[in-house]
C-alpha cells in the first residue's frame, strides 16, 4: 500500500465544516470531486478533477467490500457518476454536498444515498 488510509480518512474528517463551493478544490470551499482530489493529493495521489473521471480510476470494489479510503460514487444530478465521496468505515462516508453547504459525514444506508449508489473504486 502506497499510503496510510487511516491518515487519509483523518485528513478527510478534519475538513468537516469546510464550505461548499462549486468548482472549489481547497479548504476555502469544495465541491464533491474537488474534495476527494484535495484529500488524495495530500498523500501524493493525483485524481482527475471531475467525479465521472474519478469513477474510471482504480479498481472496482463490491459494496460489501468497502473499506476506509475507498471512493464511493453516486448518480445524483445526472446519469452516471455525478457525485463522489470517501468511505470512512462501516456505513459512513464523508463528502462535500451542495445541499448542506459544508463537508459532512453521512450514511450510505439512508434512502437518498442507497437509491443513488453507483459503485466504488479503490485507488491505492
Amino acid at each position: 500500500m502506497g499510503f496510510d488510509l487511516d491518515a487519509l480518512v483523518e485528513t478527510a474528517l478534519s475538513l468537516r465544516g469546510a464550505p461548499y463551493r462549486g468548482g472549489g478544490g481547497d479548504p476555502a470551499g469544495f465541491d464533491c470531486s474537488g474534495f476527494t482530489q484535495y484529500v488524495y493529493a495530500q498523500y501524493g495521489v493525483s485524481l482527475p478533477r471531475e467525479a465521472r473521471q474519478q469513477y474510471r480510476v482504480g479498481k472496482k470494489v463490491k459494496p460489501g467490500d468497502l473499506a476506509p479510503g475507498d471512493l464511493i460514487f453516486f448518480s445524483t444530478v445526472e446519469p452516471g457518476a455525478s457525485h463522489v465521496a470517501i468511505a470512512i468505515g462501516g456505513d459512513e462516508f464523508v463528502h462535500a454536498p451542495s445541499s448542506s453547504g459544508a463537508v459532512r459525514v453521512e450514511h450510505i444506508s439512508v434512502n437518498y444515498w442507497s437509491e443513488r449508489f453507483l459503485g466504488a473504486r479503490r485507488v491505492n
